[in-house]
């Protein structure tokens, strides 16, 4: 028996940990406690093992070095930049804004609230990055609103917990750096790679929502006429969008010959820039340029897609690392904030508290993690994963298929910090040993850990909607009509189409990983490329004249030819004592 457990220690421990997790302790002490009582376990089971088991005592010293590496990891401190620049944005009220303001842009058509539902997560997700604070802001603010004018309340619950989550997969998500930093790759390749898969997560969910508005227009109204406070006004939008181009084009032109291929964003940068000018001067003078439509999307709109860029662009462009944009974020939230005067002492302490409680979970985590892979290392655990996994049929693919299921099965139970720490480490190196690209397969396995934020019962997405959804019937204030409550059951079923459309998005993902893939960027024919060096020497000689200005080796320094004569040395006497004056 001895013999048995010690052999097949590596997947007892494992169970032993997806046992304490399931029964609710925490996940940074469940694992090191797990490590640890296995380390002594294994200790004493090694001499019976085989040489399956290679732990010892002296082991433990490589503990603290394990731990510094995690202090010391500059990938991580983006997450606490991230986490604060969103923390600021949702107390700033720019969620309220955006969601007001592009909630009268859509809402003359049928699901316009939806579309802007849609939209407004897309661009919380680019600016802050956190599900929870996106979810529950417009749960607050949109839901009322869509319960108010008839929509369906299941698809109202879906589209606002499915837009929340989207925070999981467009950059510049928390869970994109945990992954790249536990894959060992680039946190910028992992936002170049998430970027299109997001967007066309993010297209499908409107698909939905432009089906279901044909299909089920009862379920999607439009906004009556007196709920559009802006009015009409898209013309004039249009034709200032058209200005701002042309300012952007000729600014492109004029740019071109000093700045060459940084012209096309520095013209963009010149046009968005003037439009906004010419917004708030028309808005504050009165000067009637713009419709009052017009000036509230363009000044609304344009200071976060000015901090989207801000961050992802300078991380795209290669000026800045992913912990530098996310520095630059967190002072762009704070001008923000600042310039909206809603920046105070409290919001910046409520905004502290929330990044250090979530940074130390994830360094809790890490350590945990730490010295659960030591002890798993130990007795082997890597290469049992590794052989249980490559062995599977179906190669790439089923390797894939099996482990997305394998993903999609533990969210159901596990949070994706957890996913992260615990299972992608022993999923890595036998994706690499398939030849499969790591931020490919980062990428799958963030679309798929975004299934965790939906499918019930443990969706935490479905948990945050339902903490601020009513759940008694309460009277509206505008209508002054009786609205019914939103029951737990609504929200389930209406995120089921939406995890649907997740299932599908990674199927795709798997069938065309140029989606991901492009962050490559072109291949580079090497049949074609000539490399050529620069000669070294002339007539035989070793040195190197012409294209590197040396002399040729033993030239004298007064330039006259022959090789240079080293100076002669007098002989030594040693018939004498030496003398030391």
């Amino acid at each position: 028996m001895i013999h048995f457990i010690a052999e097949n220690m590596a997947p007892i421990m494992f169970a032993s940990m997806i046992l304490f997790l399931i029964l609710g302790y925490p996940v940074a002490f469940s694992l090191a406690a797990n490590g640890l009582l296995f380390f002594f376990i294994g200790v004493e089971l090694a001499p019976y093992s085989g040489g399956e088991i290679a732990l010892s005592w002296p082991l433990l010293n490589a503990m603290p070095e394990r731990f510094w590496g995690i202090m010391s990891n500059e990938t991580l401190l983006a997450v606490p930049f991230f986490t604060f620049m969103g923390m600021i944005l949702e107390r700033s009220g720019m969620a309220e804004d955006l969601l007001d303001t592009v909630g009268q842009l859509f809402g003359p058509i049928r699901g316009g609230l939806a579309y802007a539902v849609v939209l407004v997560g897309a661009l919380l997700a680019a600016t802050t990055g956190v599900v929870a604070a996106s979810v529950i802001a417009m749960g607050l603010i949109s839901l009322p609103i869509m319960m108010r004018y008839g929509y369906d309340r299941r698809l109202a619950s879906g589209v606002i917990a499915a837009s929340g989550t989207l925070a999981q997969i467009i950059p510049p998500s928390l869970v994109l750096i945990v992954l790249a930093d536990q894959l060992g790759r680039s946190v910028g390749d992992m936002y170049v790679g998430a970027l299109i898969p997001g967007l066309v997560l993010t297209g499908f969910y409107m698909a939905y929502i432009f089906l279901t508005s044909i299909f089920r227009p009862d379920n999607v109204p439009a906004l009556p006429l007196e709920a559009r406070t802006l009015g009409h006004g898209v013309t004039s939008l249009l034709v200032a969008l058209i200005g701002a181009a042309i300012v952007a084009y000729g600014a492109h032109l004029w740019l071109a010959p000093t700045h060459g291929a940084n012209a096309d964003i520095l013209g963009a940068t010149v046009g968005v820039t003037a439009i906004y000018v010419v917004a708030v001067l028309d808005k504050s003078l009165g000067i009637g340029l713009m419709s009052r439509l017009a000036q509230q999307v363009i000044i609304v709109l344009i200071p976060p897609l000015a901090l989207v860029f801000l961050v992802l662009g300078t991380i795209f462009l290669g000026v800045a690392t992913p912990t530098e944009g996310g520095a630059m974020g967190a002072v762009g939230a704070l001008v923000l904030a600042a310039a909206k005067r809603r920046l105070s002492f409290e919001v910046i302490k409520q905004a502290l508290t929330a990044t250090t409680r979530l940074s130390s979970f994830v360094m809790f985590i890490l350590i945990g993690a730490r010295v659960f892979s030591l002890t798993f290392y130990g007795v082997n655990g890597h290469l049992w994963v590794e052989h249980l996994l490559v062995s599977l049929p179906g190669g790439e693919i089923g390797f894939l298929v099996v482990v997305s299921l394998l993903v999609f099965l533990l969210a159901f139970f596990l949070d994706f910090f957890e996913l992260a720490f615990i299972i992608v480490p022993l999923l890595a190196p036998a994706a690499e040993s398939l030849g499969i690209d790591l931020i490919w397969f980062g990428v799958l396995l963030g679309i798929n850990m975004q299934t965790s934020f939906m499918h019930p019962p443990f969706g935490f997405a479905l948990f945050y909607l339902r903490s601020v959804a009513a759940r008694v019937p309460y009277i509206d204030k505008v209508t002054g009509k009786e609205i019914a409550p939103v029951t737990t059951g609504q929200i389930y079923w209406g995120a089921v189409p939406f995890v649907g459309i997740q299932i599908l998005m990674i199927c795709l993902a798997i069938a065309f990983p140029a989606m991901v893939m492009h962050y490559k960027g072109p291949e580079i024919n090497m049949d074609n490329v000539e490399i050529v060096l620069p000669p070294f020497g002339s007539e035989g000689q070793l040195g190197l004249p012409g294209g590197l200005g040396l002399p040729p080796l033993g030239t004298p320094e007064d330039g006259s030819a022959g090789p240079a004569q080293p100076p002669a040395v007098p002989p030594v006497d040693l018939s004498q004592p030496p003398s030391f004056d």
